[in-house]
């Protein structure tokens, strides 16, 4: 079943927090679905559905259903870490075509700069200690930084990308969180500044990190029904996919791509569109080299070429010629938890709405993809692909 043009975003909200001193998470998820409410037009009595992941708090969906004061007859909490929540709203897509629901709830919340050592630049030890992996990959001692710069170092071995490229990546966020009044980091960055800043795991310098924030967000999905009794503008979903990937026991280990290879052409397969016809991308952007490697493997450019693809302001509204996380992004703006997924909705939706800030507002924005990988890229993790259009 298709759900193509079956379900609508009908509200978003992001928390305009990055330290969270006085606040608990559930009272971050809680403030969160307040405003997405208010952003549609709805109140919490007409939530029947809720989705949420790994960052809530308690029982997950069960907590928070609670805490919040929620009724609802459709509920999910499915972990994939970063892309948690963009495939989120594919499941709510999902359960609005097939009746389960018809106003669901979609909130991320937390506060990893008040929890020392955690989060995803906190350098913890990969993974849960029970996972089935765990006794062959964590008596190593990795962390998150060291695989992401593994994947870098063989895109550059492969294909010849250089750490130039990868900067640039990261000065396009910069040139967009200027505009952002609550992004973590505002002041434009050089290339030269990207390579100057500290080695974290090579080759991937600080700058090529993204930021820790508190905070969180929120999505309102709806029924075509209940979106046109709606006062916003109309932002359809036509297509949606996830994907995992994983190196099987190290025997299907291949750095060089994402499992958006799959989840990416089938979400673009169900909406009818090519890449050809995105006028925005949020992309998500845990390092630079993410954002490289999806762009690649969602067909923005061939595989090997995301390094010269994305050079000289391609990622740049009003300069380049594909318009990336105009909100300045995990790298620049917020990344609360390490599912930050939801942002990328929720400035895609922005583009489309026609609600950017106006310097890096995307012209006739009629066409958006969010998407996420969420793990380990290259290695053990999951893609989820969106692809939202103005009505």
């Amino acid at each position: 079943m298709s759900i193509k043009g079956k379900a609508y975003i009908g509200g978003v909200f992001e928390h305009p927090i990055r330290e969270a001193t006085d606040q608990s998470t559930p009272q971050l998820h809680a403030e969160c679905a307040k405003g997405a409410l208010a952003d549609a037009g709805l109140i919490r009595d007409d939530v029947d559905g809720y989705f949420c992941a790994g960052d809530a708090p308690g029982f997950g969906a069960m907590s928070m259903i609670d805490y919040m004061g929620l009724k609802v007859r459709h509920m999910d909490s499915t972990e994939t870490g970063g892309s948690s929540y963009i495939l989120h709203v594919g499941h709510a897509a999902e359960a609005i075509a097939a009746g389960k629901c018809s106003v669901a709830l979609v909130t991320l919340a937390g506060r990893p700069r008040q929890m020392r050592g955690g989060g995803l630049g906190g350098g913890r030890a990969m993974g849960p200690s029970e996972a089935p992996e765990a006794g062959f990959e964590n008596i190593y001692g990795g962390t998150t930084h060291n695989v992401y710069g593994m994947c870098a170092m063989r895109h550059m071995y492969e294909y010849g990308t250089t750490s130039e490229q990868l900067a640039w990546i990261k000065v396009a966020a910069s040139h967009h969180a200027q505009w952002n009044p609550h992004a973590l980091l505002r002041e434009v960055v050089t290339v030269e500044e990207v390579l100057a800043s500290p080695i974290i795991a090579s080759p991937l310098h600080r700058l090529d990190c993204c930021v820790i924030t508190d905070g969180g967000g929120a999505v309102i999905v709806v029924s075509p029904e209940v979106a046109r009794s709606l006062k916003r503008p109309l932002v359809k979903i036509i297509g949606s996919a996830e994907a995992p990937k994983g190196p099987r026991g190290g025997g299907d280990l291949d750095l060089t791509f994402s499992a958006g290879a799959w989840s990416g052409p089938a979400a673009f397969a169900e909406a009818g569109v090519t890449p050809a016809d995105i006028k925005y991308a949020s992309i998500y952007d845990s390092f630079t080299i993410t954002v490289l490697m999806q762009l690649e493997d969602l067909g923005f450019c061939a595989k090997g070429d995301g390094g010269r693809f994305v050079a000289d302001g391609a990622l740049i509204s009003g300069i380049g010629k594909l318009p990336f996380n105009t909100d300045g992004g995990g790298l620049c703006n917020n990344h609360p938890t390490n599912r930050g997924g939801i942002t990328k909705v929720i400035e895609a939706v922005r583009q489309l709405r026609g609600e950017a800030h106006p310097k890096v507002q995307v012209p006739s924005c009629d066409l958006a993809i969010a998407h996420g990988t969420g793990g380990f890229l290259g290695a053990r993790h999951g893609a989820a692909t969106l692809i939202l259009e103005r009505e």
